[in-house]
């Protein structure tokens, strides 16, 4: 995973969930794509997608219940996983997630 963004535009408004919990910043890179680099503390958090995303661990650990799963995975840093579009996944995080989001146009 590169640790480095270059070229980037960001809103500066910070994206707020579930009272502050979970919080990202919008990023848009020179090519067009969008990203988000967020932070999670402890809690169980349930999120929906519109796009396609491809969620990236930086740091902490957190369990995912992707859609049409009954099992949890626990994700390490370094680690990702993809939830279609127009789905909604699951998310328990014991101490703390920084992540990267990836938004995928199909």
């Amino acid at each position: 995973m590169e640790n480095r963004l270059k070229n980037v535009d960001i809103d500066k408004k910070a994206n707020v969930y579930f009272d502050g919990k979970v919080s990202s910043r919008t990023i848009f890179l020179a090519n067009g794509n969008r990203i988000t680099l967020g932070f999670m503390l402890a809690g169980e958090y349930e999120f929906s997608t519109n796009e396609k995303e491809i969620m990236e661990l930086s740091a902490g650990t957190l369990e995912v219940k992707l859609p049409q799963s009954n099992e949890w995975q626990i994700i390490q840093p370094e680690a990702s996983f993809e939830v279609p579009a127009n789905a909604t996944f699951k998310v328990k995080v014991a101490e703390f997630a920084d992540y990267c989001c990836s938004y995928v146009k199909e």
